[in-house]
């Protein structure tokens, strides 16, 4: 546990909101331990009022079963809000631990996401959240209990022999030994565990995510393969976490049965001689069984405490990964761009030993169109990362309407952009909820305008229930088509200032490819568009066309000037309509 300073510090910053439920728990957790310790008394006493033939005190023994029978159900009544308590502050710890982390989820970069995989940040918020849940559930019911337990059953045993309690005391660092030093063995296999379990979370997500691939491509037999793998090393670290786990309770139980064993005999001893009574042999065998009984649920604290602390620690350092770099403290809020962006010099790669973009300059006027076009890896798609600063340059500036956009809040500049990519994203839920996606408050008449527009309203009355039908998450009930139509038509609704379109009509067919371009030349129409093809035929009509080759804009112009210079873009034209 000491190397879990650091980790219990913080999971007790989280549990300081809950003070007061948890002085009431405490509180609760003392008169169920009281109304507990006292009921081996009154068995003592109850046994001594029934020991010898015709010995037997009725009036007595009765007065002792109706004082055992409130105690029982006081401790009932105690520990139930006990339990009430512990699982409120519990629950209302994970909530604000998750909280945390999920917010902390909508600040870090996007380098972050791309660099890890889904799974595994799925892992940290959901599952690991879980096992630390239940491990502080364990923590705060049988740890406190246990130790309070302890504490008083030394002082009733105490009132009855001194020297029989010294006994069950000086047998019990054995126990505290076994299970510290098994404990102590355990953080780091549970922490391979978790590991472990956040890739296959991983892996199966990855799988199920694009079970279509897989099943395209015959990769059955290969996800079978990679899943027992990953599957066959979680249950080798997961045996021998349990292994070491579960050897606690019976190593300590094994100790604790000597203690029992040895108050038994030496107690035995002392009533012959007249030390005690039957009845006080009787409570003392109780107090010792409860005695040693907490260190068995304690010694399984601390092992549950092991592997919720392993779990938290993944989860801290989720929460600990740096956010992504804050507004600068005067930004400027954008209200509505005029359309004019000024690329100066910028230099740009995802890893610095790896260069991409360098010493790129563009001057973009309002209302302009600029094609950027180029083979696959050049550099297109980074381009429009860098415009929504999804990442920051490493060098030089952008500039949008006068402003750099460091100086621009991250919100402004991406509300006026409006994106639609070639990889469509829909959510789970109905068509009107994705549509309107980017403007909720939009009216229902806004939203069938926008589909009408991006030529999508007709299928849409096609479904079940029109613009109510739900679709499963990534529209995984509708075509690649129709699910584009639909991404399209979320920014037909928004009208933003400035357009961005990377190949935002691959997946739909060719006629109504045509009337979604003429939608497009709509929508275009003095707004400055950016738009990434790699058809050359749908970009003939843009402003200004930026051929780039390894990270660098190596031709501009538009489509006659470069077809005339009979240069790089000439090639690839030539290449996508030359005739067999």
């Amino acid at each position: 546990m000491g190397k879990n300073k650091d980790t219990m510090r913080r999971v007790l910053k989280f549990i300081s909101p809950y003070k007061g439920k948890i002085i009431l728990m405490l509180l609760m957790a003392l008169f169920t331990v009281a109304f507990t310790l006292y009921t081996p008394i009154l068995i003592g006493e109850g046994v001594d009022t029934i020991i010898g033939p015709g010995n037997i005190k009725t009036k007595a023994l009765l007065r002792i079963l109706g004082t055992l029978a409130m105690v029982v159900l006081g401790t009932a009544v105690t520990q139930w809000i006990m339990n009430l308590l512990t699982n409120q502050v519990t629950y209302g710890v994970v909530q604000d631990i998750r909280s945390q982390a999920f917010s902390h989820l909508q600040e870090v970069p996007v380098s972050y996401i791309d660099s890890n995989q889904p799974g595994d940040i799925l892992s940290r918020i959901v599952a690991d959240v879980s096992q630390f849940s239940d491990g502080l559930l364990m923590g705060f019911t049988q740890f406190f209990t246990g130790v309070i337990t302890i504490l008083g059953t030394i002082g009733f045993m105490m009132s009855i022999s001194v020297k029989i309690s010294l006994i069950v005391i000086l047998l019990t660092p054995v126990s505290l030994f076994v299970a510290s030093f098994i404990a102590g063995r355990t953080f780091q296999m549970f922490k391979e565990q978790s590991e472990k379990r956040a890739e296959m979370t991983s892996l199966v997500e990855e799988l199920v995510g694009n079970q279509k691939v897989v099943q395209a491509f015959s990769y059955e037999e290969r996800a079978r393969e990679r899943f027992g793998k990953v599957n066959e090393e979680l249950r080798v670290c997961g045996i021998k976490a349990i292994f070491f786990s579960s050897i606690t309770n019976p190593s300590t139980r094994f100790v604790n049965g000597l203690v029992y064993t040895s108050v038994g005999i030496f107690g035995a001893f002392v009533v012959m001689r007249g030390g005690m009574s039957v009845g006080q042999l009787t409570s003392f065998l109780n107090y010792a069984n409860q005695y040693t009984k907490p260190f068995n649920e304690i010694s399984g604290v601390v092992t549950e405490l092991e592997n919720a602390l392993a779990c938290a620690k993944r989860i801290f350092d989720f929460i600990d990964t740096p956010a992504q770099e804050p507004d600068v403290a005067d930004a400027v809020e954008l209200e509505k761009a005029d359309g004019s962006v000024n690329v100066e010099n910028i230099s740009f790669s995802y890893r610095k030993e790896v260069p991409l973009l360098q010493n790129i300059s563009i001057d973009v006027k309002p209302g302009q169109r600029i094609a950027i076009v180029g083979p696959t890896g050049c550099g297109k798609t980074t381009m429009i990362n860098l415009l929504m600063r999804f990442y920051d340059v490493d060098k030089g500036q952008i500039v949008v309407s006068g402003h750099p956009i460091r100086e621009l809040t991250r919100d402004s500049l991406r509300r006026n952009f409006g994106m639609v990519l070639q990889e469509t994203w829909l959510k789970a839920g109905t068509i009107r909820e994705n549509i309107a996606y980017g403007k909720p408050d939009a009216s229902m008449e806004e939203v069938i305008q926008a589909a009408k527009h991006a030529h999508a309203h007709s299928f849409i009355k096609r479904m079940p229930q029109g613009y109510d039908t739900v679709i499963t998450e990534d529209g995984g009930n509708i075509s690649q088509g129709q699910k584009q139509l639909l991404c399209i038509a979320r920014v037909m609704l928004m009208r933003p200032t400035m357009l961005i379109l990377d190949e935002a009509t691959s997946s739909i067919d060719t006629r109504t490819e045509i009337k979604v371009q003429q939608a497009f030349a709509e929508l275009m129409e003095g707004r400055t568009s950016f738009i990434v093809a790699h058809r050359l035929s749908t970009i003939q009509e843009a402003d200004r066309i930026l051929v780039m080759k390894d990270g660098n804009i190596i031709e501009q112009g538009r489509h006659e000037e470069l077809l005339a210079k009979g240069g790089f873009y000439a090639g690839l034209y030539e290449s996508q309509f030359a005739v067999s």
